[in-house]
């Protein structure tokens, strides 16, 4: 029961500093860091709960039927968003099995939140950017569109593909990978876009 109770509390500490001290601090949805936590401690309880569970076949079920309500689909997520789920969802695993040694589960959730830590540090995202972008025409040639894309997104267009052309409503939906242009310079500071 005491080791049960350790791993929880360390559990805990890892989502706290992935949902809160990472994700939160950087994209500022409290929504998805509360769903990270919720996720996480979820995870942990059952699969402690279920390895108290003597019966194989019962431990087996439970631990398919709880990842399997595990669902994605309530709002469209970026890449960045499932990983952060997949790392709680892994840090519940592994801190929810009170069998193994707490200080190599520690090690495992340091890990796994550096890793995050860097993945995702604000300094890699200086690349292309991603839009999805609604023109509301339908352009006649691709060189046209480019251009119009340009213009709207402020950058060089380094990829793009077109993914839906609606001619009744007169719309092109396109995907996006740019990089912005450096911003004019006033007197030291940036100048604001209108």
């Amino acid at each position: 029961m005491t080791t049960t109770l350790l791993h929880l509390a360390v559990d805990l500490v890892a989502a706290i500093i992935l949902a809160y001290g990472i994700y939160a601090r950087r994209h500022h949805r409290g929504d998805l860091a509360c769903a990270y936590l919720a996720l996480n401690v979820g995870v942990c309880v059952s699969v402690a709960v279920l390895l108290s569970v003597s019966s194989a076949s019962a431990l087996g079920l439970g631990l398919f039927g709880v990842l399997s309500i595990i669902r994605l689909r309530s709002d469209s997520i970026s890449q960045q968003e499932v990983a952060y789920y997949f790392v709680a969802l892994v840090l519940g695993l592994v801190n929810g099995l009170p069998s193994a040694d707490w200080r190599i589960v520690a090690v495992f959730d340091v890990l796994l939140l550096a890793v995050m830590y860097v993945a995702d540090h604000p300094s890699r995202t200086r690349g292309p950017q991603r839009r999805t972008v609604v023109l509301d025409t339908v352009y006649p040639d691709e060189q046209t569109m480019l251009m119009e894309l340009r213009a709207r997104l402020g950058g060089t267009v380094v990829r793009h593909s077109v993914s839906e052309v609606d001619y009744v409503r007169e719309v092109t939906v396109v995907d996006v990978r740019f990089r912005p242009d450096a911003a004019p310079v006033v007197h030291g500071a940036p100048a604001a876009h209108r």
